[in-house]
Formats: C-alpha cells, sequence, structure tokens
C-alpha cells in the first residue's frame, strides 16, 4: 500500500510540473496558433536564475525559497515577452518560420547555458523543510511535492479566472476567435498576445524553480527534456485545453510513475498512450474537432 501511495503522489507531484509547462503551451498555441520550441529555454534560464538567487539568499529558508520562485518567474516572464516582440511578432500566420525560429532559438539558449554554467548538472544543497517528509498511510512523500501539486492547481485556477472575468481574457479570447472584428473595434490585439507569451513565461519560471527542487539539480538540458512531455501532455489533452492538460498531465505523469517502477520502460508506454489517443481521438481528449 506504501510503495502505491509513494508512487501516486510522486506521480502527481510530477504531473504538477508537466501541467505548469505544458499550460503555457496550451495556452500560447491555442490563442495564438504558435508552436513555441523555446518554451523549454524560458523555463532553463528561470531555473537557473532561481538557482543563483537560492544560493545566495538560502534556499532551505522561506525568503530565499519564495525570492527564487519569485525571480524565476519574472525572468521566464521578460524571456518569453521579449521573444515574442522581437521575433514571433513578425511571424504570425507563418508557421514553418516560428518553427525554425523558435528551435533555432532553443538550440542557441542551450549552448549559451553551458557557456555560463557548465554542460553538467548543478545540484542543489537544500535542507530543513523541502528535503524532509511526510508519511501518508506509511508512504514518505517528499514535501517539495506537494509545493508543485498546491502550484499547479493555484495556477489553473488563476489561469482561468483570467480568461473568463477580466478584459484582457475577453480580447484574448475575442481576437483569437477573429482578429480583424477586435482590431477594427479599436483595440490593439498584439499587446494581448504580447501578454499571453508574457504569462506563458511566468508560469513556465514557476515550474522550472519547482523542477529543480524536484528533481534535486538544474541544468541547460532540464527544459528540453520537460519540453518533451508537455509536447506530449499537450496533444493528448487538446491543443489549447487547459483543463485537458491537467487532465493530461496527470494521466501521463502517474502512468510513467507505475510504469517505471513496475515495467521499466514508462517513456514507451507514454508515447503509447500519444499513439492511442492519435488514432483514436486526434483532437485530443478535451479539445475541439476541426470543422
Amino acid at each position: 500500500m506504501s510503495t502505491f501511495v509513494l508512487l501516486l503522489v510522486t506521480g502527481l507531484g510530477l504531473g504538477a510540473l508537466y501541467f505548469l509547462v505544458a499550460s503555457g503551451l496550451s495556452l500560447i498555441y491555442g490563442l495564438m496558433g504558435v508552436l513555441n520550441f523555446a518554451h523549454g529555454s524560458f523555463l532553463t534560464l528561470a531555473a537557473f536564475a532561481g538557482f543563483e538567487v537560492g544560493r545566495r539568499l538560502g534556499v532551505s529558508t522561506v525568503p530565499g525559497f519564495l525570492a527564487s520562485i519569485l525571480v524565476g518567474a519574472v525572468v521566464g516572464a521578460v524571456f518569453a515577452a521579449l521573444t515574442e516582440l522581437l521575433l514571433v511578432r513578425r511571424l504570425y500566420e507563418r508557421h514553418i518560420e516560428q518553427v525554425l525560429v523558435t528551435v533555432g532559438l532553443s538550440l542557441a539558449t542551450v549552448a549559451l547555458f553551458e557557456g555560463i554554467w557548465g554542460p553538467d548538472p548543478i545540484y542543489l544543497n537544500a535542507t530543513g523543510w523541502l528535503k524532509e517528509t511526510t508519511l501518508i498511510l506509511g508512504a514518505p512523500i517528499p514535501n517539495d511535492r506537494f509545493l508543485s501539486i498546491a502550484a499547479a492547481l493555484l495556477v489553473l485556477g488563476g489561469l482561468v479566472a483570467f480568461l473568463r472575468y477580466t478584459r484582457y481574457g475577453l480580447i484574448i479570447r475575442a481576437g483569437v476567435e477573429n482578429r480583424a472584428m477586435v482590431t477594427a473595434l479599436g483595440i490593439d490585439v498584439r499587446k494581448a498576445f504580447t501578454l499571453v507569451f508574457t504569462i506563458g513565461g511566468f508560469v513556465a519560471g514557476i515550474g522550472g524553480v519547482l523542477a529543480c527542487h524536484y528533481f534535486g539539480y538544474v541544468s541547460p538540458a532540464l527544459g528540453g527534456s520537460l519540453l518533451i512531455f508537455a509536447f506530449i501532455v499537450t496533444v493528448i489533452g487538446g491543443m489549447g485545453s487547459l483543463t485537458g492538460a491537467a487532465i493530461a498531465s496527470v494521466l501521463v505523469a502517474v502512468l510513467q510513475q507505475f510504469a517505471n517502477y513496475y515495467l521499466g520502460f514508462g517513456d514507451v508506454i507514454v508515447v503509447l498512450l500519444l499513439a492511442v489517443v492519435l488514432l483514436v481521438r486526434p483532437q485530443g481528449l478535451m479539445g475541439r474537432a476541426a470543422a
């Protein structure tokens, strides 16, 4: 029983990280039609920024941990906003160019991070509550898993509320449905789209710092490894659906944890799940079928 609980809660914690990355991907693609392969770079830079702050302030202290989360989120948001302003804004409706530019940016930033911090993982020296465990039905659950789950729930609620109940959320949804009409009303849709990229980077930044604590290290390859599963989650959940991304994140991560433990090849099972979903329901679990 304790093994089952440990795998389940650990899977939920990993699913929370997948959602924090996939929610930005889903939001950007669903509202703007942009496949952003540089999204992992937002996460990686935020993770390094949070790591540097935490190392100086003490990542195991409450002020140091909160400061690392805040700095990581802000760095991710700024990097994402600059990417949209300087690169992506000129490439709307030009999908091949979008892919080439964002893939190029991703490769270039990984090389840059390796030049600054080195190619090898840098392990955290966190102590205290973050590295302690809590017993649940006999299973020792690392406390950082609970933080990841709580952050994912807060982000999901915040994003849904923003899109439904705020003026900019209304503009963004209207701009996606009919950009020409919204522009004719005198509303600058470009600002709203920049805001979408900024929110995606902000959430990815939170995920990057929390990923450091989940895996116990930070490295230039951190964002790229999480981005692969974030894309899988986004496709399974349905492109553009936050609810679908949340459901798919839990499904993929929990399945991956159990398959890794009992079978030894969880990643293969996840890819097989992706293939089944694409064959049976190509639009994803919560996605809308194309007209």
